[in-house]
């Protein structure tokens, strides 16, 4: 299966409903209190881009954001893939997408939060070379996340 992953608009049904699998993944997985939804007019900001992985057929199969922190480090958040599509280098497409425009954006640091019931996600970070780390940001230390960095662009092996 072909995969294409391009930046989109996120005011799109399909982004919407990727969206919703998301947020009902995360009700899951986690308690209320840790819940942050996003919806398609969260991630329709300038500063934000999103970026959906495709089929041959044009099929939404997956996607994610990335939030640049206009200091050369950006945020991943929201990757999600749909669940018939997950085990077929989706989610590592949408990795390397993202690292490509970090690099044409001069962004040399992605981070990102992951829960800690959130295994898939974890080794496919950790094998595409994302490191634990602490809390970024507005981020606080929380029993179910987990905090990951990779360093993009020059000096690094992306």
């Amino acid at each position: 299966m072909a995969i294409s992953v391009q930046e989109e608009n996120p005011r799109q049904a399909e982004i919407a409903s990727l969206l919703q699998l998301s947020d009902a993944v995360a009700a899951s997985l986690y308690p209320n209190a840790y819940r942050r939804p996003l919806d398609p007019e969260t991630l329709a900001v300038p500063g934000i881009s999103v970026f959906v992985a495709r089929t041959d057929e044009r099929i939404a199969m997956g996607c994610c954001a990335l939030i640049d922190g206009h200091d050369g480090t950006a945020e991943l958040k929201r990757m999600i893939v749909n669940l018939g599509f997950r085990q077929h280098g989706v989610g590592r497409s949408l990795l390397r997408a993202v690292e490509a425009a970090a690099v044409t954006r001069k962004i040399r640091l992605i981070q990102m939060e992951v829960g800690i019931r959130n295994t898939d996600g974890q080794s496919l970070y950790r094998k595409a070379g994302y490191r634990e780390r602490g809390p970024f940001g507005s981020y606080e230390a929380s029993p179910i996340s987990l905090f990951f960095e990779k360093a993009i662009g020059e000096g690094s092996d992306t």
